[in-house]
Order: structure tokens, then C-alpha cells, then sequence
């Protein structure tokens, strides 16, 4: 690893391959700005050659935006971290590219999330058609309870992990039954660049995305009966939002018999002490006290919340899916993997309005 001259901070060589979705223009945006990060390469088979202010015309004005252009990934040098932001199904087949030239790979996408083969077969079949050599390993900055050891890091899904964030404490506490209900709502960003929705069916509009069988319950089920050692009796339904960017999750649940209000609340003080990036709302009670999209977007902070009433336990959280939930979550992430402090680079204000 490369070091300033003159300093003692490492200078971490990224590359960005798919750096031209909102995932990757986001991670851009963030990194320009990190003070041990230089962005050394850009992939984007379609956009090569073109500047990265035509395509992301949001980082048009920032003057080291003149120095790089997007390239295709057969071009990648050698780098110490390679940020994986691809769609879903195309890092398997380009994985051995990027484990050849970086010294570790950070993936932003699905593929390699799930560990059960029938799992994968259903939700990922490019992953089970191309298995990587070496195992991913799942990491949650502020759950994991270890810094992983291997060159190869899968990131939760944004709706998976702000789910996480409300849910964990409840578990880890052993609080609730395992019947648990969540309902997440997401912004647009979260289909992606190329999710072919009309602007015109979307605005002002409120609808469904999926009620059953979303490829975050596989992924909430692996990370929370990891984490907590709890399996759950879940459904997950998702919705879609007339907003570009932010998800905000309710989970229900009910209290086991004995437990009080005192004690959901000393869990979820308990469980995010000393976690900078996931702030617990105290005791809510006027509306705009509870996680709201205002509060987080623009920034790597996910909002928590919980309120108790005659054993019923209702959870909310919310996150920026861009930042929290995939571009500032992998940045945090890095910082981590190279002994940094985690939040370096990342923005805890929220953007309004």
C-alpha cells in the first residue's frame, strides 16, 4: 500500500467497476473527498472513454472529476481496494478480473450474500453457475463481531440492513416471539439506473414492490439467526416511495411474557453504545420524533426507534439506501479493513430540504 509523502497515512488505491450506476456515482462522490483514498480507476463498459461528469453531471463541477474518465474493466490496474457496484448477476463472471488485480474486493451487489445453495440457486443463479474461489464474507460494520480475515467482503442490502438495525436489539435481548412483520418502504434509487419505471408512474403515487418472497429474506434470516442466534417467523413486504432516495422500515412484533418497556429500551441502548453511524431516538413521542427520511438522507447515519404499548412492539429505522445502505456503508467498511477511523470521509447532517 501506497503512503503520502511526508506523512504516515496510508493512500489506499480504489477502483470503482460499475461506477457509473447511482451506487457508484454516489461512492464517487463520497470518496473524492476522502483524505487517504485516490480513485485510480473507473469501470463502465458502456460509458467508456466518456467523462464521469456526463454521465453523473451532479459531479461535474469538482476539479479532479477533468483527470478520469470511465474505462472498461479489462484496463484495471492494480489496486488495493476494488469496489464492486455492479447489477445483480454481473460480478460473478468478472470476479476472477478483480481477484487478480486488487488486493481486496468490496462487493455493493447480491451475488455471494447467501450461503445456502438453494438459496442462491433461487434468488442468484449467476453466483451458483460461477461459485468464487475464495468464500465472501458477510459484514455488517456494526454487528460483526470480527473484522473479516479474507480478501473478499459482500455489504448487506439496504432494505436488509436498515431491517437489521431495527430488529437486532429485540433479538439479541431475547425480547420478542419469533413472529416478526417488516414493511419497508424505498425510494427509486433503489431500482436502480436501468429499472425501466416511468417518472410518470411514479410520482405522486404510493405502491407496492413486492409482498412475498423478497430476496432480503433470505438475507435477514442468514444475518439475524447469525447474529443473535434467533430464527424467525418472518414476512417482509416492501413498497415503493415517490422519493429518489431513503428507506424507512417498521417491523411488529410482540413482546415475550415478563419483558417491560424498560428493558426493550435498555437493549437498544445497549446494543448501539459506542456506534457512531446508528442513532437510537430517545422515547419518542410527538411524530417527528421517530426516524424519518429528512433526518438521514445525504448521510451514513441510520435512525432507530422503538415503541412499547400492552406487549406490542413496534421498530423503525431509516436510512439513505444510496449512502447508509450501500455507497457510505462500503466506505465505512474500508476505513475499517485499513485501520482507519470508520468515519472518515463519511457525512453524518442530513441533506433538507
Amino acid at each position: 500500500m501506497a503512503e503520502h509523502i511526508g506523512g504516515t497515512d496510508p493512500t489506499i488505491r480504489v477502483a470503482i467497476v460499475g461506477a457509473s450506476g447511482y451506487t457508484g456515482g454516489e461512492l464517487i462522490r463520497l470518496l473524492l473527498d476522502h483524505p487517504n483514498v485516490e480513485i485510480v480507476f473507473l469501470s463502465a463498459e458502456r460509458h467508456a472513454g466518456k467523462a464521469i461528469g456526463a454521465v453523473h453531471p451532479w459531479l461535474r463541477n469538482c476539479p479532479r472529476m477533468s483527470k478520469l474518465k470511465f474505462r472498461p474493466l479489462d484496463e484495471l490496474p492494480d489496486v488495493d481496494v476494488a469496489f464492486s457496484c455492479l447489477p445483480t448477476g454481473a460480478l460473478p463472471e468478472r470476479l476472477p478480473v478483480l481477484a487478480e488485480r486488487a488486493k481486496r474486493v468490496l462487493n455493493l451487489a447480491g451475488d455471494f450474500r447467501l450461503r445456502d445453495p438453494h438459496e442462491i440457486q433461487e434468488h442468484y443463479p449467476k453466483s451458483a453457475a460461477h461459485p468464487p474461489l475464495e468464500d465472501f464474507a458477510y459484514f455488517v460494520p456494526e454487528l460483526t463481531p470480527h473484522l473479516p480475515e479474507g480478501r473478499f467482503v459482500s455489504l448487506p442490502g439496504c432494505m436488509a440492513v436498515a431491517s437489521i438495525y431495527a430488529l437486532y436489539p429485540l433479538l439479541a435481548g431475547n425480547l420478542i416471539g419469533t413472529r416478526v412483520i417488516v414493511d419497508a418502504k424505498t425510494g427509486s434509487t433503489g431500482g436502480g439506473r436501468n429499472s425501466g419505471e416511468p417518472p410518470a408512474e411514479r410520482s405522486g403515487n404510493f405502491r407496492v414492490h413486492k409482498l412475498h418472497g423478497h430476496r432480503h429474506v433470505p438475507e435477514l434470516h442468514q444475518a439475524l439467526t447469525e447474529f443473535t442466534g434467533s430464527a424467525l417467523d418472518l414476512q417482509f413486504s416492501a413498497h415503493s416511495l415517490d422519493v429518489p432516495r431513503g428507506i424507512l422500515v417498521t417491523a411488529y412484533s410482540q413482546l415475550l411474557p415478563g419483558v417491560e418497556p424498560i428493558d426493550v429500551k435498555r437493549a437498544y441502548a445497549k446494543a448501539y453504545v459506542g456506534k457512531p453511524f446508528v442513532r437510537v431516538r430517545p422515547a419518542p413521542k410527538a411524530p417527528h420524533d421517530f426516524p424519518m427520511l429528512k433526518a438521514v438522507v445525504g448521510s451514513n447515519v441510520a435512525e432507530v426507534a422503538v415503541s412499547v404499548r400492552d406487549g406490542e412492539c413496534v421498530a423503525v429505522s431509516a436510512i439513505d439506501n444510496l449512502v447508509k445502505g450501500a455507497a457510505g456503508q462500503a466506505v465505512q467498511a474500508m476505513n475499517m479493513l485499513h485501520g482507519l477511523d470508520e468515519g472518515v470521509g463519511l457525512p453524518r447532517t442530513a441533506v433538507a430540504p
